[in-house]
């Protein structure tokens, strides 16, 4: 379960920046937003590979 909170922790850390970028159109925390969802996409995929070897592990 650490896993879903590393992403739950990602995403509210990216809050105030999302309301910069899209409510007073700061260019900046427009960048770092994509830097963010940029890294919870990595995030996301090395959950997946983990997912996806406790599953083969699970059914050997």
């Amino acid at each position: 379960m650490n896993r879903f909170a590393e992403v739950k922790d990602l995403i509210l850390s990216l809050e105030g920046d999302f309301e910069k970028f899209y409510d007073k159109g700061n260019q900046a925390a427009g960048t770092r937003v994509r830097g963010g969802m940029q890294e919870l996409k990595t995030l996301a995929q090395e959950i997946r590979t983990e997912v996806q070897e406790i599953k083969n592990n699970a059914a050997k």
